[in-house]
């Protein structure tokens, strides 16, 4: 139960608002007496509320960093999208040099396939192939009966940026 002079103070009376009633010798903020922390964080010594320090702004200063949290909140989700983009990235840029492998490893074989019949229709062959599975042939040699062949594919890991995944492979005849 509060009483009339609880009532009267404020910041402008000259007395701190939780010590209203000095006969009491009870501190009038504490909502809880056993929850043991001070509810209103003033300053006894300042002698006045820290949220009515300056009278004369017309605002509350204890409002001052309201919506700090959202900003965190958009700090985060932004490492979040970060995190997210660089793992898609890496994510593409595998997936592309798989994709060159497999490529290149299918143009060795169909170009070792027919290496008998030269290295033009060689590495024709083996063009065919890459381009069937998504892939450049970057460079196509013939050595005897082994065909040594390097495919790329390009990726764009990010937007704007573009990447080659390049891949040898060599195939031939079983020696033994």
């Amino acid at each position: 139960m509060r009483n009339e002079e609880t009532r009267t103070a404020g910041p402008h009376t000259g007395r701190h608002p939780c010590r209203a009633n000095p006969h009491t010798g009870r501190h009038l903020c504490r909502a809880n007496p056993h929850a043991g922390r001070h509810l209103c964080r003033a300053n006894p010594h300042a002698g006045r509320h820290p949220c009515r320090a300056n009278p004369h702004a017309g605002r509350h200063r204890c409002r001052a960093d309201r919506g700090g949290a959202s900003i965190l909140l958009l700090a985060v989700g932004l490492v979040l999208l970060l995190v997210g983009l660089f793992g898609a990235a890496v994510g593409a840029a595998r997936a592309a040099r798989q994709q060159a492998r497999v490529a290149a490893d299918f143009a060795a074989l169909a170009g070792a396939g027919i290496s008998f019949r030269g290295e033009e229709a060689t590495c024709r062959r083996a063009a065919e192939l890459a381009a069937a599975n998504g892939a450049r042939l970057a460079g196509c040699h013939l050595d005897g009966l082994d065909v040594q062949v390097t495919a790329e594919v390009t990726v764009a890991p990010l937007p704007g940026l573009h990447r080659k995944a390049a891949v040898t492979s060599r195939a031939g005849p079983l020696r033994g």
